[in-house]
């Protein structure tokens, strides 16, 4: 039995839920979001409680999907009431990042700025030259364009030097050292 599927989703007030055939929409204060429902997983709503379970529980795919919908619905309705943020801070003389128009440019030690271009759905503030607060409705797109942001030049572990998520711990190197030191 999933241990995460069972547990109930209680509705805050405010968040509006509908279902259609296979579809599932949750509207908030922040915005509306929608979330396909698999055939194999019913959901049961009364008194602002989702209850989310499978058709045959015993079946492994099934018992999977039990505790994956029950989280997505569940980040969806955090996502629609207070919203999900990443922060990534920028470490190295001359690392900067700016915003200019719906791009975020990032000068991070490459001869040219490096582009990004922001989605509507989500908001990008930079504050000082070298934090960008990254915030959303939709956790998975938080995540994945923080990530996409963080690749274009990972903390390296020598000096530290890089994009990095807050409270990340960068693991660091010894440098070399001189051939006749123990």
């Amino acid at each position: 039995m999933s241990r995460i599927g069972k547990q109930p989703i209680t509705i805050p007030k405010g968040v509006l839920i509908k279902r259609d055939s296979d579809t599932l929409l949750i509207k908030g204060e922040k915005g509306d979001t929608s979330l396909i429902i698999p055939s194999v997983v019913t959901l049961q709503h009364e008194n602002d409680i989702i209850t989310v379970s499978v058709k045959n529980p015993h079946d492994s795919e099934q018992r999977a999907l039990w505790g994956t919908i029950q989280r997505l619905i569940e980040n969806h309705v955090k996502g629609v009431t207070v919203g999900f943020t990443k922060r990534l801070i920028l470490s190295g003389v001359g690392y900067r990042a700016s915003l200019k128009d719906k791009k975020l440019l990032l000068e991070v030690g490459f001869s040219h700025p490096v582009e990004f271009l922001i989605p509507d759905d989500l908001t990008v503030v930079v504050e000082g030259n070298n934090s960008i607060l990254i915030s959303g409705i939709d956790k998975q797109k938080v995540g994945q364009i923080a990530a996409r942001i963080r690749m274009v030049k990972k903390p390296e572990p020598y000096k530290g030097k890089g994009i990095k998520y807050e409270g990340e711990i960068v693991k660091r190197k010894a440098g070399k050292q001189a051939a006749g030191a123990k």
